[in-house]
């Protein structure tokens, strides 16, 4: 075995090992503090809105103003579709873009398996009563029905009666049905669908619904029930007679007349009450409303006002006629559903029912104490943003189409002010420290929440702060553009003058970091940012998610940010790897608590 030895290294060798040993080692500290101060840098020196942070490039897209934003999940863009709708589109999107991308959204979620998902969440915002209108579900519920793969078209079809709950409903989920198929869109799933909608119903109460609404949306009971061919079972004697009467009128489905029985034989009718089929004696109910119904369309006034009271008739059962008679409306109004009367407001008033005058006084006491009932307005599924339509509406004393004028009743005002806050459940105070803030820029002053020209997002931003206002004893309230201004408003002001006061806020472009950036100049201790905005945010020189950050470091408050979206674009503020960024869709009737849970956890 051979051994090889080198030779020792010379003093100049060594030497010069060494430096190049502490070259490397200077070398590693420079790229390693390098590295240190890029980190640095990125968390501290800000980033303008027209760049994506650093690092965070893939997470971030561009909104329609030109900013980079965080994109919010398909199953978040369908809740804001359901509960905001698209019409009206934004400043920046027109509606057809914005409902398209909508439909995107929900068809790559029944692309990814996720149908039955989207269905739950479609049936969820409707039973609850989250969403002012039902346009945006009975449409995605139509695009699952048809468009689905087949659990997803199983789960839309199972949610049917859930989300359509009156014939109005039904029509417009036909019609949507019938548009989005190739053929005639009535095969056995959907004729089965449809026809369970009307079989399961209790006759009684089917038929008053199908008497109130007997067309809409160019649609008709008698064509529904052709296409569906509902097959009544012996038992169903009641649904037999209704859907003659439906379809072939009172004529062809009025019972034939009874002989008049012995006393004798009506002693043993009595006494087989006992083991008759609760349907069948139902029928007899039913036949005595339907020839109420009938008997309606050519009374006298007199006789209306008994068939009103006796059989609880709607509207809808009135001849137009009677129309702007007092008396009819006063009665009426005695068992008007609540969503009902706010819809009829304006023509009340307009008859001179409701006044100011001694005469109208009584009806203004019982709309007023109707309207500021928490209970009866939750009782009824009242959607806060129907008030607030309702109210913008009666204020301006004329409708937006046709010519009917009224003088406002301020006793109703006010009311309707009460029934705004009165609408959304009874959220318990967190006496967490909130700022909240109202974003004014040029594009929340444009287009139309839910489709309502007189609400624009900043209106619907004001009202939707004033929740917490009224809620939370702790908060500041800002408005901000391109700068931000505090706003005067406090718990008693009224939303007149709360819109006042937001609307001479300076417009702009958007910066939704000034929240942040003020409360950390004035060294404002704050717990829960809450932002009212379209999200188009592009104008500040750092993203809001790091102010946000900047303002914890400094500030030592774990802050948390809440998103408050007013239109249902894909875009959002909150980062969703920061699990203190909460994205949630504005006017949601669930929004105030959904607000208190998250500041307390």
């Amino acid at each position: 075995m051979n051994f090889f030895f080198s030779r020792p290294p010379t003093t100049t060798q060594t030497k010069n090992a060494t430096k190049l040993r502490h070259a490397q080692q200077t070398q590693h500290k420079h790229n390693t503090m390098s590295h240190y101060l890029a980190q640095l840098a990125a968390a501290v020196m800000p980033t303008p809105q027209s760049e994506p942070m650093p690092g965070r490039e893939a997470d971030m897209v561009v909104n329609d103003a030109g900013g980079y934003v965080f994109p919010v999940d398909d199953l978040c863009r369908l809740r804001r579709f359901l509960i905001l709708g698209c019409e009206g589109g934004t400043y920046y999107a027109k509606e057809p873009t914005l409902g398209l991308e909508n439909v995107e959204a929900l068809q790559r979620l029944i692309a990814d398996g996720r149908g039955p998902e989207a269905v739950q969440l479609i049936r969820e915002v409707s039973v609850q009563g989250r969403a002012a209108k039902l346009d945006p579900g009975l449409f995605a519920l139509a695009v699952c029905a048809r468009l689905g793969d087949a659990p997803t078209k199983r789960a839309a079809y199972a949610a049917l009666a859930a989300v359509c709950r009156i014939p109005t409903h039904l029509f417009k989920f036909v019609g949507l049905c019938e548009q989005l198929s190739t053929g005639t869109g009535w095969g056995r799933a959907h004729r089965r669908a449809v026809s369970e909608w009307y079989l399961r119903q209790p006759a009684d109460k089917l038929a008053y619904a199908t008497t109130k609404y007997r067309q809409r949306e160019g649609w008709s009971h008698v064509d529904v029930l052709r296409l569906a061919h509902p097959k009544c079972g012996a038992e169903a004697g009641d649904h037999q007679m209704l859907f003659k009467y439906l379809t072939k009128g009172w004529a062809k489905a009025r019972p034939a007349p009874v002989a008049t029985a012995s006393a004798a034989d009506v002693a043993a009718d009595v006494a087989a009450a006992a083991t008759t089929p609760l349907a069948r004696r139902a029928a007899d109910t039913l036949v005595t409303f339907l020839e109420a119904v009938e008997e309606a369309k050519t009374a006298d006034e007199r006789r209306l006002l008994v068939l009103i009271r006796q059989h609880n008739l709607a509207r809808e059962h009135i001849p137009t006629q009677h129309l702007g008679s007092v008396s009819v409306w006063g009665v009426l109004l005695d068992r008007m559903p609540l969503t009902a009367m706010l819809r009829n407001l304006a023509k009340m008033t307009s008859i001179g029912l409701l006044s100011n005058n001694e005469g109208g006084t009584a009806a203004v006491r019982t709309v007023c104490e109707r309207l500021t009932s928490a209970e009866g307005l939750r009782a009824a599924r009242v959607h806060p943003f129907n008030i607030l339509l309702a109210r913008e509406t009666y204020r301006s004393g004329h409708g937006q189409k046709g010519k009917l004028a009224w003088e406002p009743v301020e006793a109703v005002c006010s009311a309707l002010d009460k029934a705004y806050y009165a609408a959304f459940a009874a959220v318990t105070p967190t006496n967490k420290r909130h700022m909240l803030a109202v974003d004014v820029s040029g594009s929340m002053g444009w287009g139309a929440v839910n489709g309502a020209p007189s609400i624009t997002p900043m209106v619907a931003a004001a009202a939707m702060a004033m929740t917490t206002v009224r809620t939370e004893p702790h908060h500041h309230v800002v408005g901000f553009s391109h700068e931000l201004v505090p706003l005067p408003i406090s718990r008693d002001m009224a939303l007149d003058d709360v819109l006042a006061v937001t609307e001479r806020c300076p417009m702009g472009g958007t910066d939704c970091a000034q929240p942040m950036l003020y409360a950390l100049s004035n060294r404002i201790e704050v717990d829960v940012f809450v932002v009212y905005t379209d999200c188009e945010t592009w104008a500040g020189q750092i993203h809001p998610a790091e102010a946000l950050n900047s303002y914890r470091r400094a500030m030592n408050i774990p802050a948390k940010l809440v998103v408050c979206a007013m239109t249902s674009n894909g875009f959002s503020l909150a980062d969703p790897q920061d699990r203190h960024m909460l994205d949630m869709v504005g006017f949601d009737a669930s929004a105030p608590q959904i607000l208190a849970d998250f500041a307390l956890q």
